[in-house]
């Protein structure tokens, strides 16, 4: 039966501007990300320097994560919101000036505008720790208990669709307009963001213990994540899958080295994860699962490690674009499970803490997971790293299955 909640959650003005605000951030986050790995490997020929790219980042995001929710939690998070926007902005804003005046530095060599690019995107990770879980954390409290499940769903689904758009629009982008072009693109969709994010009422802290101390905020958030173990099965399910199995790192190098398809093709290869996930979320948002959802879950991680096999394989295009679809299917099954399960067991005066530690495990499997890439790449090979990749995804799913019995027998 299809369901008529997600409609009626997007008719709340509240929702619809924070989803649209997120919209085109996460379009512009995922266009740099595109735009970053090619970047990179056009400066440096080198798989491991694409690697380096998520280290930057993923440094001091997981290490101010833990603060960031305690802050999250005491502080008005729409003021804290659009400090974080406009922060990236500026950070962006100047390598989209490096880009457009690289021709002119012939005195530097590409390895040596990488370090400003790396060193930029250090930078950026301190906003992201809060950005992370600085939007999650509102929603609840926008649209109330009854239709939380449902916001949580259009809420992937509006991730999902940015991610894809992004993905795609970056390939395609640095075809038309070049890196420049697609730099101050950017740019101009985390300042559009910026637009709908002005029109949010204040949001202010309900924490119920304003003047405790950051450590021992920080602890009860981890405190909270050991003790209630569906969340802590979930969270470990994310990071350490995606960490080994996340393939989207490496496909420039299949694109430009093993498959031949130029900048237009990694484009499409570069968003068919999203373009399977965004299908099924958005399935999801009108169908919802009923029942099982531990159990699907651990299904779906364990066929997302066999697609990532699938396609460290296939030395044919279509092929590999088939497994990196049937593999955002799986995955985007997984995302709305774990999603669901950690907002529905967290309680609202805890939650940035809660969500906090969901980006670390969130940024260590996407960041780490690109820097592992570059490492396995480097010692094994860009197709067989993918191939054992894959299989430790496989192996992951298993393991928490059988450790982590309570997470098996989830439903809600």
């Amino acid at each position: 039966m299809i369901s008529r909640e997600p409609i009626k959650t997007l008719l709340i003005p509240q929702f619809r501007d924070i989803i649209v605000g997120r919209f085109f951030l996460v379009l512009s986050f995922r266009m740099l990300s595109t735009l970053l790995g090619w970047w990179i490997y056009d400066l440096t020929g080198d798989p491991f320097a694409i690697g380096l790219i998520g280290l930057s980042e993923v440094i001091p995001a997981v290490s101010s994560a833990l603060y960031a929710g305690h802050v999250i939690d005491n502080s008005e998070k729409k003021r804290l919101l659009l400090i974080c926007n406009y922060l990236y902005v500026l950070l962006i804003g100047s390598l989209a000036v490096l880009a457009y005046y690289q021709s002119d530095l012939h005195h530097f060599t590409g390895i040596e505008l990488t370090y400003f690019i790396y060193g930029t995107i250090f930078l950026t990770g301190f906003c992201r720790a809060f950005l992370g879980p600085l939007v999650p954390s509102m929603i609840p409290k926008i649209v109330g208990p009854i239709r939380l499940a449902s916001a949580i769903t259009v809420n992937q689904a509006t991730f999902l669709t940015a991610s894809v758009s992004g993905h795609a629009l970056g390939g395609f982008f640095i075809h038309w307009f070049g890196i420049p072009g697609t730099m101050f693109c950017i740019v101009g969709l985390m300042l559009l963001a910026s637009v709908f994010f002005w029109r949010l009422p204040l949001h202010p802290s309900e924490a119920i213990n304003k003047g405790v101390r950051a450590l021992e905020s920080m602890k009860e958030g981890l405190a909270y994540i050991y003790r209630t173990k569906e969340i802590l099965g979930a969270l470990l399910l994310d990071m350490f899958a995606v960490l080994f199995g996340g393939a989207v790192a490496m496909i420039p190098v299949f694109a430009k080295d093993l498959l031949n398809v130029g900048s237009e093709g990694f484009g499409f290869l570069n968003a068919a994860a999203d373009i399977g996930a965004m299908v099924v979320i958005i399935t999801l948002a009108f169908v919802p699962l009923k029942k099982d959802q531990g159990k699907l879950l651990l299904i779906a991680v364990a066929g997302f490690g066999l697609c990532i096999i699938g396609f460290g394989l296939s030395q044919w295009y279509w092929l590999s674009f088939f497994f990196l679809v049937l593999s955002g299917i799986l995955d985007g099954i997984s995302v709305v499970i774990r999603g669901t399960i950690v907002q529905l067991k967290t309680p609202e005066h805890i939650r940035g803490r809660v969500l906090s530690v969901n980006s670390i495990f969130i940024m260590s499997s996407n960041e780490l997971g690109q820097f592992e890439s570059g490492v396995a790449a480097k010692l094994l090979g860009v197709a067989r790293s993918v191939v054992f990749g894959g299989t430790m995804t496989v192996l992951i799913a298993i393991f928490v299955a059988k450790k982590i019995p309570k997470l098996r027998r989830m439903q809600y």
